[in-house]
């Protein structure tokens, strides 16, 4: 992911690029991601989130008590969450530059 530096409101919508395969096939690399940082993160939702001081892209995932950040490439394993974090916001849609590629989440 790239770095989320300055300018922008912290309460405004922003884009990132998508870098690597770890969210491969849902997010490709050289997707654009809109994530919204006002957007409460729910059980399966995709999120940028700080974690062990580093910043990413996953799927946020509650297994009873347990917070887990889910990979979805195979090659990459789930980590569940044992310190503190912070979720920059929620993924709500996705394009890889063409009109009918736009994909919008709830």
């Amino acid at each position: 992911m790239s770095d989320i530096g300055g300018g922008c409101s912290t309460a405004e919508p922003y884009a990132l690029r998508v870098l690597g395969n770890s969210m491969e096939p849902e997010f490709e690399e050289g997707n654009i991601i809109i994530v919204d940082p006002g957007t409460s993160a729910t059980d399966g939702a995709y999120v940028v989130i700080d974690y062990d001081n580093d910043t990413t892209l996953r799927q946020f995932v509650f297994d009873g008590e347990q917070k887990i950040l889910r990979a979805l490439h195979k090659d990459y394993p789930d980590v569940t969450i044992s310190g503190a974090y912070r979720v920059r916001g929620v993924v709500i849609q996705r394009s890889n530059g063409r009109r009918s590629s736009i994909k919008h989440y709830n």
